[in-house]
């Protein structure tokens, strides 16, 4: 059916596709399926050249079934002690993984963040994090590098350790905030200079004029929100006189302008 998965007899017809010479847009029209689809499937099973239908469902079949034999579902996450549901959790941080994918962050970057996120330390080993996951550690690796160049997890060793942690923190999203507002900063200059090169009062010129006064106004309440949330008292976050913890100097640059 289209949109599901392929059946034998989709796959008898993309072979008579093929062997008519058709390409991949109008065997996925006639399918009603994406040449991308078709594309792919034709791709992992011998190309146009060496397709054969009953070979390649065959093919697929044996390699879902080593998937799923490759791949047993994550141990709980333990409770820790605080009286937590292991199962809830663990529910709790495959939607939140899902989610994260659904903001676009790759799935294996989306896992490891998420599996940080719902520790109460904030950090975890790469021992720890393919354990949890069972990954590779090259796949903790791989994503690892990309959360640390997003701004979004950090290394560090304690003290005479011998294994490096991946920590993150509270401010995780206020540094995903902050890169967002360099990244608005730099759309409003270029989109200045581009209503002053085509001319304001031309069409093209105008929208880019339109666009600068949006993004302004963004980087505004970007601005005014991560202000608001740093002279929140914030529970554990306040010395023992109740104060809020300082602004760092970074945050302090981007709320002041």
């Amino acid at each position: 059916m289209p949109g599901g998965r392929l059946t034998n007899e989709d796959r008898q017809h993309i072979a008579a596709g093929l062997a008519e010479g058709l390409g991949y847009a109008e065997i996925g029209r006639r399918l009603g399926r994406p040449a991308s689809t078709v594309m792919r499937e034709v791709t992992r099973n011998g190309g146009p050249d060496g397709y054969g239908a009953d070979r390649a469902h065959e093919t697929t079949r044996h390699r879902a079934r080593r998937r799923k034999q490759a791949q047993p579902p994550a141990p709980p996450v333990p409770d820790s002690g605080h009286g937590r549901d292991p199962r809830a959790v663990q529910d709790f941080t495959e939607s939140f993984t899902a989610l994260l994918v659904q903001q676009g962050l790759p799935r294996m970057e989306a896992r490891v963040l998420a599996c940080l996120y719902v520790t109460d330390s904030g950090a975890l080993t790469a021992a720890d994090l393919v354990q949890r996951l069972c990954v590779s550690p090259a796949s903790v690796s791989h994503a690892v590098a990309f959360l640390e160049q997003q701004g979004m997890l950090r290394r560090e060793r304690a003290p005479g350790a011998r294994r490096e942690r991946y920590v993150i923190d509270d401010e995780i999203w206020l540094r995903s905030l902050l890169a967002s507002l360099r990244m608005n900063d730099a759309l409003t200059a270029a989109s200045r200079r581009g209503a002053e090169i085509l001319g304001v009062a031309t069409p093209a010129g105008a929208r880019f004029e339109s666009s600068a006064e949006l993004l302004l106004l963004v980087s505004a309440a970007f601005r005014q929100v991560m202000e608001q949330w740093r002279q929140r008292p914030a529970p554990g976050q306040a010395d023992r006189t109740g104060r809020a913890r300082a602004p760092d100097r970074e945050g302090r640059r981007a709320a002041g302008g």
